[in-house]
């Protein structure tokens, strides 16, 4: 294997097990040498890990790619520490050919420690002595001297100069564990570095094992035992909407929920206060989690109202402790504060509620604070936990290489921090919309009674950070209900509601049963009805207003032959736009419709049976209904799903953020269909 094989190959090992690192937490490098393509001549190179990567998933794109020789030449100008941030931009210097990716401010470490190969690890079990308050001490014992103590210091390129200090001066040393950070290790082969990475970490892990007390978190308190699955859940469904909308004081934020044995424990035990006051201190953590919590101070069997009449109260207590935060450490070359709310509300006998400007970065915060757990419990096991304190931590989360690294982000999409749910999002034009929805940035609820079409709709958009499935049979109001719940659970509420589950049956009155009106008037009149109800509840829990769309049809307002149930029922769907529109504007939940008419190519309801009595209606070939009803339009096209979706989009987007009570024709122009 070539040398940046190797690091591939032992970066992602390392990053597949969260025992090791933390999502996109750490970094490897390995050196080695490789032709100058401009002089012909051999080079010296170092290959790292770049900025914002992760090792699970790591590629050859991810890499920086140095020339050594001016990567170590910069200790002959470095400054001094209080000026080492300057030393970043001298890395750009120092880049191969295009440089790959964009270097980390740990690259200084890895470069100037005197190893072929160096591993940069954020292990619990390796942080939990990191953050104990005896941390050097215990670090001797654990150890002897194959592992050498480095106190605290940031990132950057002195704590690189330490450590290469370090190694030297250690030559029977492995590795270091940093203070209130995590590991490094190295090794003249990748095998050796990456066997020496993960002999600090089991070495750790046992000896807290061996050595750790079995209550680290005092003792259980009864009234913060969790509550029982069922209503543990029901209860965080309820809650997750009235958090989201909090924590979107400043901007939008999408949620996830995690309940998992770990966060319930904690929360069960005397402790938990105090610990989560401390904050976490792995930067890769507080970064993540903010400073610290949001902490629940009520038991899980108080009255809903109460809880969320005291959430609101502490929300409000966290902005003012955070503004104070921020205006105790900043000074006048400070980014501007990047917004008051918590990243994780911890809710005892519930669990733990996480937020971000997607689903991956919300499902993440709440890993890391997962991770703060876990290093709580080892540190509290042994001595007492003492992260970094807080004049460090605002050093790193304003600093601003981490500006800098925000910047590098790309824009968000349009409908980025936004939540669908689709309703018969499975199949015809409600698969398409949920598929340009997901496309625009949203999280999408894939809502369907075909429960195996709607997971692999999800599956295909990208799976759980992008889109969940819930079997929903619209006209069941428990089903609704519990679609909703799901959809709280996954991504903390929903913003943007389509009711587009139908049907139809084409047939003249006098055919036309009781059952047939029924099963129309149920499924869309009663369905959109019950999918509407519980989207207004939730869409005013959260308090952010929001979007509901009715896919109605052409048939709401042209009256044609052999189609009694379906028409009238699109017609009451179409007067419900009307009057949710008005009912619902003093919330900012803005309601329109679109008409389409004659989708017939991948959709259900046509694939169903109705193409073919709407075909015999009209004397055609089934096969021939698309090209049919284009003919018979102004504009001579035929409509598709994504023609559907297109408009579901633009009226969702932000562009028409003053438009409510409309209705859309998406008809290639049916002129009886002009709305008037």
């Amino acid at each position: 294997m070539s040398t940046v094989d190797e690091l591939i190959a032992r970066s992602n090992r390392l990053g597949a097990d969260p025992a090791n690192t933390n999502y996109a937490g750490g970094n490897t490098s390995a050196k080695g040498r490789d032709t100058d393509p401009a002089t012909g001549q051999p080079v010296d190179l170092m290959w790292v890990k770049g900025s914002g990567g992760d090792l699970g998933t790591l590629t050859p794109d991810g890499l920086a790619v140095l020339r050594l020789d001016r990567l170590r030449a910069l200790q002959d100008v470095y400054p001094g520490v209080e000026r080492e941030d300057e030393m970043v931009a001298a890395l750009d210097y120092c880049l191969h050919g295009k440089g790959g990716a964009a270097p980390s401010i740990d690259t200084a470490m890895h470069g100037l420690v005197d190893a072929a190969h160096v591993d940069h690890l954020h292990p619990d079990a390796g942080i939990a002595l990191a953050t104990a308050a005896d941390g050097d001490e215990l670090t001797q014992r654990c150890f002897g001297d194959r592992v050498v103590w480095v106190p605290w210091r940031r990132p950057g390129f002195q704590l690189g100069l330490d450590i290469a200090a370090i190694k030297a001066a250690h030559p029977r040393a492995i590795g270091c564990i940093l203070g209130g950070h995590g590991i490094t290790a190295w090794g003249d082969t990748s095998e050796e570095c990456e066997a020496h990475s993960l002999e600090i970490i089991r070495t750790a892990a046992e000896f807290l094992a061996a050595h750790g007390k079995p209550d680290p978190f005092g003792p259980a308190v009864p009234e913060y035992a969790p509550l029982p699955e069922a209503q543990r859940r029901e209860r965080a469904a309820a809650l997750a909407p009235v958090l989201r909308g909090l924590v979107s004081t400043d901007r939008r934020q999408v949620g996830h929920f995690t309940d998992s044995e770990v966060v319930l424990d904690f929360l069960a035990h005397r402790e938990h206060p105090r610990l989560a006051a401390l904050g976490t201190s792995c930067p890769d953590h507080f970064l993540r989690t903010k400073v610290r919590p949001m902490v629940l101070d009520l038991p899980p069997t108080a009255p809903l109202d109460e809880v969320v009449e005291r959430l609101r109260e502490l929300h409000a207590e966290y902005r003012e402790d955070y503004r104070a935060y921020y205006e105790r450490y900043a000074t006048p070359d400070s980014p501007p504060m990047r917004g008051a709310d918590p990243a994780i509300v911890l809710v005892p006998g519930v669990g733990m509620f996480s937020f971000g400007a997607d689903a991956q970065t919300a499902r993440v915060a709440g890993e890391f604070y997962v991770n703060a757990i876990n290093v709580m419990r080892g540190a509290e096991s042994v001595s007492r936990y003492e992260p970094i304190d807080e004049r460090e931590k605002f050093r790193i989360e304003y600093w601003e290489l981490e500006e800098a690294k925000l910047r590098r982000r790309p824009e968000p999409k349009p409908l980025a921090t936004r939540v669908a749910l689709v309703t018969g999002a499975a199949s015809g034009i409600g698969k398409a919309t949920a598929r340009r929805l997901a496309a625009e940035g949203a999280c999408v609820v894939i809502a369907d009674r075909d429960a195996d079409a709607a997971e692999e709709v999800a599956r295909e958009l990208g799976g759980p950070d992008t889109a969940v499935a819930v079997d929903v049979d619209v006209t069941d109001e428990d089903q609704v209900v519990r679609a909703f719940r799901a959809a709280a659970l996954a991504f903390g509420g929903v913003d943007l509601v389509v009711n587009n589950a139908g049907l139809s049956i084409s047939k003249p009155l006098l055919e036309t049963t009781v059952d047939d009106w029924d099963l129309q008037h149920d499924v869309m009149a009663r369905g959109s009805f019950l999918v509407s109800r519980e989207a207004a509840r939730m869409l005013v829990a959260q308090g952010q207003g929001g979007d509901i769309v009715y896919i109605t049809s052409k048939n709401s307002v042209v009256a044609g032959p052999n189609n009694i149930a379906y028409s009238a029922t699109k017609a009451d769907q179409a007067h419900q736009v009307r009057l949710l529109a008005a009912e619902l504007g003093e919330h900012g939940i803005r309601v329109n419709g679109v008409n389409p008419d004659g989708v017939v190519r991948g959709s259900g309801i046509f694939a169903g049976g109705w193409g073919a009595q709407r075909a015999a209606v009209y004397g055609i070939e089934e096969s021939e209904l698309g090209a049919f009803y284009a003919q018979r339009t102004l504009l001579k096209r035929e409509v598709l799903p994504e023609h559907v979706a297109n408009a579901v989009f633009v009226l969702t987007s932000g562009e028409l953020s003053h438009t409510t009570g409309l209705h859309v024709p998406v008809d290639a122009g049916v002129a009886a269909a002009f709305l008037r």
